[in-house]
């Protein structure tokens, strides 16, 4: 489906942009990517390390920026990525109102400019953080996910479809704990919040492969869930920096022990495919767009309170599995 479309990706400059573009390019032969972000020297050294494809199209601009963001979406698009957002969670605490025009109204004006400029698909991305969320990252993004499934209603009878993928922690990405490590390896000593932490795991290929997937098989109105390992931080430790003293610190205000891919309440409404799970919406809208599809009507239910988390999960990373992922 990629084959001669245009696709936008707000937040185009970061982690997950870069490495969609490059994996766009490598498999398909797209007829323009246009990179939506707001600064001018990413978007320089992105267009160098691209050289110079003349498929790419860099527009500076701010989601904040209505204006900027409908100007963005005025030519024809047929799918948009929605990756931007301010995702740091100490950043996010201290600065709440700057997390909230970013990840909250900022998808606000991507929904009302994917429906007003007539664009079919949206994917946003959204984070296992959005689940039962105790930090602002967490609730603003929980907020998002709201916003662009119930998009779907605002659409009305146009065509524009708006679905979500939530998935876990970025091996690598920027925040990721992995370079942390690895700096502070050298000098002999890590930190660690607390030794009971999990966390599920992806990598930047496999976050954009499912994201892929997602896009060619979404209706509009379902949040993807990708089946993820878990992984434990001190089996983490002990790949990165095995030499090294562990000092514990302890948890970080906003930080949970365990994530959560799917709540209890989420599962009475989620079906099982083979490689993912898939959140159904419980909107009206939503039954009669189910009945025109039979995309999920080979999906397994939930068995009643099941809560997919990185502490109970059944799939756990070896120390060599992690080895690997992490590049070690």
């Amino acid at each position: 489906m990629f084959n001669n479309q245009t696709i936008l990706i707000t937040g185009g400059t970061g982690s997950f942009g870069k490495q969609f573009t490059r994996m766009l390019l490598d498999r398909y032969n797209p007829k323009r990517i246009i990179i939506f972000s707001r600064d001018e020297l990413k978007q320089h050294d992105m267009r160098m390390a691209f050289n110079n494809d003349e498929r790419l199209r860099f527009f500076i601009g701010d989601l904040r920026d209505r204006e900027r963001v409908y100007r963005a979406f005025s030519t024809e698009i047929d799918l948009v990525v929605h990756a931007a957002a301010l995702k740091q969670v100490p950043a996010c605490e201290y600065n709440p109102y700057e997390a909230v025009k970013t990840n909250v109204i900022g998808g606000q004006n991507v929904i009302d400019a994917a429906i007003d400029c007539g664009i079919p698909k949206v994917i946003a991305l959204s984070t296992d953080k959005a689940v039962n969320p105790i930090n602002l990252y967490g609730a603003t993004k929980l907020c998002a996910e709201k916003l662009f499934i119930q998009g779907n209603s605002y659409a009305g009878r146009k065509d524009t479809r708006f679905s979500c993928v939530r998935y876990g922690n970025v091996v690598g990405s920027r925040g990721s704990v992995v370079p942390v490590f690895r700096t502070q390896r050298e000098t002999g000593v890590v930190t660690v919040t607390d030794e009971r932490m999990t966390r599920f795991w992806i990598t930047l290929e496999q976050a954009v492969e499912f994201v892929f997937n997602a896009a060619q098989v979404m209706v509009g109105g379902e949040t993807f869930i990708p089946r993820l390992p878990s992984m434990g931080i001190m089996d983490l430790v002990k790949v990165i920096a095995p030499d090294c003293d562990v000092q514990f610190t302890g948890i970080r205000p906003g930080e949970k022990l365990h994530e959560i891919l799917i709540s209890e309440d989420e599962a009475r409404h989620t079906v099982e495919l083979k490689d993912m799970l898939v959140i159904l919406p419980e909107y009206p809208w939503w039954d009669k767009r189910h009945q025109e599809t039979s995309a999920y009507k080979g999906g397994t239910p939930l068995a009643e309170g099941t809560c997919y988390a990185s502490n109970t999960n059944d799939w756990w990373l070896t120390q060599d599995e992690l080895r690997q992922m992490v590049g070690e």
